[in-house]
């Protein structure tokens, strides 16, 4: 692993598992800032509990242990896509500084946003990261291809070999004749 990935993806992670444990400790000091988002979110999956506090909870735990694998470099692909999918609707509930009222709210809140923003990119370009392994897609291309020149051999040479076992064949059932 490089010295980059060793020490960016536990900075990233850092953010979450602090932040995912807060939620774990203490989801009713958050739900009241959530509750704008969650409702509308939980109206429409049915999978999701109905609880403000449950979903904080939800989405706390789902940072830790998404955090924790980014960190450890465990699937961290998969860990940074969880990430960002919680990072979105957080973002947008605890960070509206377009209603806040005060000048110096709004520019606070702005910079939270922003801040998130710019850590919802690092997610994304982790969430790319193939650590120097080539892409599914390619994987998937290259795979292809050699299934298709493994057919073209088995093609020619099924070619090659029926011609001759056909004029042999030919050739004993004359004789038997």
């Amino acid at each position: 692993m490089s010295l980059l990935r060793l020490v960016g993806r536990p900075l990233l992670a850092s953010m979450f598992v602090s932040g995912g444990l807060q939620s774990l400790r203490a989801p009713e000091e958050l739900a009241p800032t959530a509750e704008s988002v969650v409702r509308p979110v939980t109206d429409r999956v049915p999978a999701l509990p109905d609880r403000t506090e449950e979903v904080v909870r939800l989405t706390g735990a789902v940072q830790v242990a998404a955090g924790l694998l980014l960190a450890t470099g465990r699937v961290p692909r998969v860990a940074a896509l969880a990430l960002a999918a919680t990072l979105v609707p957080t973002t947008l509930a605890a960070h509206r500084f377009w209603e806040a009222e005060d000048p110096d709210e709004r520019a606070q809140q702005r910079i939270q946003f922003l801040k998130n923003a710019s850590m919802l990119g690092g997610l994304m370009i982790a969430a790319a990261d193939t650590a120097g392994n080539p892409s599914l897609e390619w994987r998937g291309r290259h795979a292809a291809r050699s299934v298709r020149r493994d057919a073209r051999l088995v093609r020619r040479s099924v070619r090659a070999t029926a011609r001759p076992a056909a004029t042999a064949g030919a050739v004993r059932a004359k004789l038997s004749r």
